[in-house]
């Protein structure tokens, strides 16, 4: 569900809904469940080295990626840019809404990366619960100031869904291993994660990939970082190799843009999406 809300957001305001809950279906029911089961439950893929706690690659890479290849195939909103091709601001419509659902995002990822634990039975599972919530939290709120600091030092204002979205890539970030790092290591991550939105978002405006809510920024960007600092900072624990989390990275990725990409022309091709 959370892999295929992120395709919902980058694809938001010109898609059909009826071919969007079609795609939806072929994703959960087919397409992540391939590319989860190579990781969680001794899959392939943990057997070389490759570590994700929660899913910053298994499910925030993967649905970015499938958003990647909706967003390739449908275009950019109509008026989202002028004759010359530089993009043009479409602002959203209640600001308020924006920061309330960023915030209930926020604690549901407690639950989301909390809970990934799988057990609070005992004291060592309760102090793993009690950790893994802890570092979750700081790396969102280094986001959120790395992302309010940059945007204004970038533009000389302030900019809510800026600071917002650098929340949620702090929050993105820190998801592969929450579990492993120290109480420290998430303010890093987290800032980094934060502070890669800001210019990725106007990047992805020039290179004409229309995301209204910054999916690609958030999701696609800090996938790929969250999943390649367990390897950075973890990599002597449980078997994780830094070339296992980029192996991961690639696999997870092509396989879903791919897939996705076939799977979504071939409903154009039915129905224009």
């Amino acid at each position: 569900a959370t892999a295929m809300s992120i395709v919902s957001g980058a694809v938001a305001e010109r898609k059909k809904l009826w071919t969007f809950l079609l795609f939806a279906t072929i994703f959960t029911a087919v397409i992540y469940p391939i590319q989860g089961s190579w990781s969680w439950g001794g899959g392939w893929l943990s057997a070389r080295g490759f570590y994700d706690f929660a899913g910053s690659g298994i499910v925030h890479l993967a649905g970015a990626s499938a958003a990647l290849a909706g967003v390739l195939l449908l275009g950019p909103r109509i008026g989202k840019y002028d004759e010359d091709g530089s993009p043009k601001p479409i602002h959203g419509s209640n600001a308020a809404q924006v920061a309330l659902g960023t915030l209930i995002l926020w604690m549901g990822w407690f639950g989301f990366n909390g809970g990934s634990v799988g057990s609070i039975a005992s004291k060592d599972n309760a102090d793993a619960v009690a950790l893994t919530i802890m570092n979750t939290n700081t790396a969102g709120i280094a986001g959120a100031i790395i992302g309010w600091l940059l945007t204004y030092y970038r533009y000389k204002k302030f900019d809510i869904t800026m600071i917002l979205n650098g929340a949620l890539g702090g929050l993105v970030a820190i998801t592969a291993g929450p579990d492993l790092y120290d109480i420290y290591t998430p303010i890093l991550i987290g800032a980094i994660g934060g502070a890669l939105v800001v210019p990725f978002v106007p990047l992805f405006d020039k290179l004409k990939m229309d995301g209204p809510v910054g999916a690609l920024s958030v999701h696609l960007v800090n996938g790929i970082w969250g999943t390649l600092a367990v390897g950075i900072f973890a990599s002597n624990a449980d078997d994780i190799t830094l070339m296992g989390q980029i192996k991961g990275i690639i696999v997870v990725g092509i396989f879903a843009f791919l897939s996705s990409y076939i799977v979504l022309t071939i409903i154009n091709k039915l129905v224009p999406l």
